[in-house]
């Protein structure tokens, strides 16, 4: 049996792309876009909001995780978060702020869509846990949208694309 990889054609002299094989190469840039805005502003607004990075209160995170404690999956990553809420706010804050740069300049792209993925994974595991049916909870459809790019990573509009273009410059080619 053949197998055919459509992944090695390579493009000679006054060949153009059909417009399937450009959507298929710009398939994940609008998800790349809404991901790394989504955490940017989730970021932001976290370090923004004095009542969020609070160890108790109205909308703090500490109160938060003191409610969701013991219904999440894994009571004791909620343990963890409720020795030092405020700093793990912070982490978190910048840790979505950091993620949500990266992904929209596609910089070190699969590196920052594991730190999303890893994330909304807690987030799930921990405050949507018990939302009822599911699908309710936010995090994990944002765990599910973070994989493509943790396997495919951005390979057109990113930063990686120029740098692994100048490393392939560099590189003497041996045929």
């Amino acid at each position: 049996m053949t197998h055919i990889r459509s992944d090695t054609h390579t493009l000679h002299v006054g060949e153009q792309r059909g417009w399937r094989d450009t959507a298929t190469r710009y398939a994940l840039v609008p998800l790349r876009i809404f991901l790394g805005v989504t955490f940017v502003y989730a970021g932001i607004d976290k370090l923004t909001d004095s009542a969020f990075m609070s160890d108790s209160g109205a909308g703090s995170l500490g109160d938060t995780l003191r409610a969701v404690r013991d219904s999440s999956a894994i009571p004791a990553l909620v343990d963890l978060a409720l020795k030092s809420p405020v700093g793990f706010g912070y982490a978190i804050a910048l840790g979505e702020l950091a993620v949500g740069l990266g992904t929209l300049f596609g910089l070190l792209t699969r590196v920052a869509a594991l730190g999303g993925a890893l994330i909304s994974l807690s987030l799930w595991l921990t405050v949507s846990w018990a939302s009822d049916p599911y699908y309710y909870g936010n995090d994990l459809p944002y765990l599910m949208a973070w994989l493509p790019l943790v396997l495919a990573g951005a390979s057109v509009l990113s930063l990686d694309a120029v740098l692994h273009a100048r490393r392939r410059q560099r590189t003497p080619s041996y045929r």
